[in-house]
C-alpha cells in the first residue's frame, strides 16, 4: 500500500466544497444587505468557528488514537472514505481487533481530513471575496496580503497532516501540526479583529504601550506552553505524573531531560531506537506542568493589571476565565486518569487562549477606528 495516494485528492476536495459551499451562501445571504466589509466579517467569524472546531476535532483524533485509523493520506486505502476501503480495514481489524485501523478510527481521520478540506474551501472563499471586494474595503495590499498568507498557511498544515500519517505519529511532526492548527486559528482571529464593525473596532478603551508589549509577549509564552503541551500529549507522557501537587511522591522526581526533550526521534523510542525511559516521560509532563504553574500567574497577573487600569475589559475577564478553565482541565487530566472530555476542553482552552489575544491584539486602535467611522459616515460621502 502505498502511503501517499493522490487519487482520491480530487474526490476528497470535492467534500470539502460541497460541505463548505452551503455555509458560505447561507453566510452570505443573511449578509446580503451589509457592506462588503460586514460580510467578509461574517464570513471570518464563521471560518474561525470552524477552524476552532478542526482543532478540537484533531484533539478527538489523537486522543482516540485514531490518528492512523486511515495508514495512508489523503484517502483511506485509496478510497475518498471509509466505505470504499470497507475490505481492507476488515483485514487489519481481523488482526488487531482494538487497532490501529478500525472502522471507528478510520472514520474519525476521515471526518477530520473533510472538515479540513472545508476549511480550506472557506479559506480560499475568504482570498477570492477579499480580491473581489478590494476597492469597496479600501484596506491597501495588507488585506490581500494576510488571506493569501492564510492560504499558503492551511496549505502547509495539509503537507503536515500528510506527514502525520506517513511518519507514523512522530512526536516531533504531530506538535508541529497541533501548533499550525492553533496559529491558523490565530491568524483569522486577527483579520476578524481588523474587519469587526466600526462600533466593536472603537471601544472606548485602549491599550497602555506598555499593555500591548506584555500581551504580546504572554501571547508567545502561550503559543510555546502548547507546544509544551503537544509534546506531553503526542509522546503519551500525560500520566507518568497521576498525583498532585507532586509527582510520585515527590516534589522533584527522577527526570530525564535529554532524551525526553530530544526532538528528533520516533514515537516510544530515543534517538538511537531504544525504547524512551519513563524518566524521559516524567522529565516532559514535569516541565509543562511547572511552565503551567508560571505561566497562570501571569495571565492572572495580566489580567488583573488589565482590569484594574479599566483597559480591555474583555480580555481581562477572558484571561482570567479561561485561565481558571486550563487550571481545572489540566487537574482533571492528572487526577482522573487523562478523560477524553477533559483532554479535549483542555486542548480547545489553549486554542482559545491564542485566539482571544491574537483578536485583541490586532484590534484597530479607537482612533483609528474612529476615523475611518467619520469618513463613511453619509454627511462626509461625496454626493
Amino acid at each position: 500500500m502505498a502511503l501517499v495516494d493522490l487519487s482520491p485528492l480530487l474526490q476528497l476536495l470535492l467534500v470539502g466544497a460541497a460541505a463548505a459551499t452551503p455555509l458560505l451562501g447561507w453566510t452570505l445571504w443573511r449578509q446580503r444587505w451589509a457592506e462588503p466589509r460586514d460580510r467578509l466579517a461574517a464570513l471570518t467569524v464563521l471560518t474561525v468557528f470552524l477552524t476552532f472546531d478542526l482543532v478540537l476535532f484533531g484533539a478527538f483524533t489523537r486522543l482516540t488514537d485514531s490518528g492512523l485509523g486511515c495508514p495512508d493520506w489523503p484517502g483511506c486505502y485509496g478510497h475518498s472514505s471509509p466505505i470504499g476501503a470497507r475490505a481492507a480495514i476488515e483485514a487489519e481489524q481481523a488482526v488487531m481487533p482494538t487497532g490501529p485501523v478500525t472502522h471507528g478510527k478510520a472514520w474519525i481521520e476521515m471526518v477530520h481530513r473533510y472538515l479540513a478540506t472545508g476549511v480550506g474551501a472557506l479559506i480560499v472563499a475568504l482570498l477570492a471575496l477579499r480580491w473581489r471586494w478590494r476597492s469597496a474595503l479600501d484596506e491597501g495590499p495588507g488585506g490581500l496580503r494576510w488571506a493569501g498568507l492564510t492560504l499558503l498557511w492551511v496549505l502547509a498544515q495539509g503537507a503536515f497532516g500528510a506527514l502525520t500519517v506517513t511518519m507514523k505519529l512522530f512526536p516531533a511532526i504531530v506538535t508541529a501540526h497541533l501548533l499550525g492548527g492553533v496559529g491558523l486559528l490565530a491568524l483569522l482571529a486577527a483579520q476578524g479583529a481588523q474587519l469587526a464593525p466600526l462600533a466593536a473596532a472603537g471601544m472606548p478603551h485602549r491599550w497602555r504601550p506598555s499593555q500591548r508589549r506584555a500581551a504580546a509577549l504572554l501571547l508567545g509564552l502561550v503559543v510555546f506552553q502548547v507546544a509544551l503541551g503537544g509534546w506531553t500529549s503526542t509522546n503519551y507522557a500525560v500520566l507518568a505524573c497521576s498525583e498532585f501537587p507532586r509527582c510520585q511522591g515527590s516534589w522533584w522526581p527522577a527526570m530525564n531531560f535529554s532524551e525526553g526533550f530530544s526532538v528528533w526521534r520516533p514515537l516510544g523510542l530515543t534517538a538511537a531506537g531504544e525504547p524512551i525511559s519513563f524518566a524521559a516521560l516524567t522529565a516532559i509532563h514535569y516541565m509543562h506542568r511547572l511552565y503551567a504553574y508560571a505561566l497562570l500567574l501571569l495571565l492572572w497577573g495580566m489580567a488583573f493589571w488589565l482590569y484594574r487600569t479599566d483597559r480591555e475589559p474583555r480580555l481581562a475577564k477572558g484571561l482570567a476565565l479561561l485561565g481558571l478553565w486550563q487550571l481545572l482541565t489540566g487537574l482533571s487530566n492528572v487526577v482522573l486518569g487523562w478523560p477524553l472530555l477533559a483532554a479535549v476542553a483542555h486542548t480547545g482552552g489553549a486554542a482559545a487562549l491564542v485566539a482571544l489575544l491574537a483578536f485583541h491584539l490586532a484590534r484597530p486602535e479607537p482612533q483609528f477606528a474612529s476615523a475611518r467611522s467619520a469618513a463613511l459616515h453619509p454627511s462626509n460621502l461625496p454626493a
